[in-house]
C-alpha cells in the first residue's frame, strides 16, 4: 500500500509521519512497513550534526504508527476513539540508523483484551536487526482527551 493509502489510515503527517509504505498487512493482527531515512529530516540538524543518528524515540514512533494502521485498517473503525501509547517495554537499539537507511518495520499483535492491545516490533535495515521491543496501547475517548479543563 502506497503513501496515499497510508495517509488515509494514520493522522500523522510530515515531518512526523514515519511510515511511507505498507508492504504486508493482516488486518487486526500484523503488518510490515517501510520508512526511508533522509538527511533532510529536521531532527538530524541537532542529532547529531557531525554524526547523524535517528533518535530512538522516533524509531519507536515508527513502530507505533504501523501498529495504529493495524488497529485502524478496518473501514468501520470508531472515529471517536484514539489508540494512545500506554507503555514501551524492553526496546533495544542494537545498531544505529543513519540517513540513507531504509527501515523495514514489522509489528505483530501479541495480546488484546478490552481497550488494551499489545504488539511486538522489530526494525531492520536489510538483514540486520536495528531495534526491537514491545508496546502497549489503550483506547481512549477522543472527546475526553480534548475536553476543556
Amino acid at each position: 500500500m502506497n503513501i496515499d493509502w497510508v495517509n488515509r489510515k494514520i493522522k500523522q503527517r510530515p515531518p512526523f509521519q514515519m511510515i511511507e509504505r505498507v508492504t504486508e498487512i493482516v488486518p487486526g493482527e500484523s503488518a510490515c512497513g517501510i520508512k526511508n531515512v533522509s538527511i533532510n529530516e529536521p531532527y538530524f540538524i541537532g542529532h547529531f550534526p557531525d554524526a547523524p543518528i535517528m533518535p530512538g524515540v522516533l524509531i519507536i514512533e515508527s513502530c507505533a504508527q504501523l501498529c495504529s494502521i493495524v488497529m485502524n485498517v478496518d473501514e468501520k473503525a470508531d472515529d471517536g476513539m484514539l489508540y494512545v501509547l500506554l507503555k514501551v517495554d524492553n526496546f533495544k537499539f542494537v545498531k544505529p540508523i543513519v540517513p540513507g537507511d531504509t527501515l523495514t518495520v514489522s509489528v505483530k499483535k501479541t495480546r488484546a483484551g478490552g481497550s488494551i492491545v499489545s504488539f511486538d516490533a522489530t526494525v531492520s535495515v536489510g538483514a540486520a536487526v536495528c531495534a526491537k521491543g514491545s508496546m502497549t496501547f489503550t483506547a481512549v475517548d477522543k472527546a475526553a482527551v480534548y475536553a476543556e479543563k
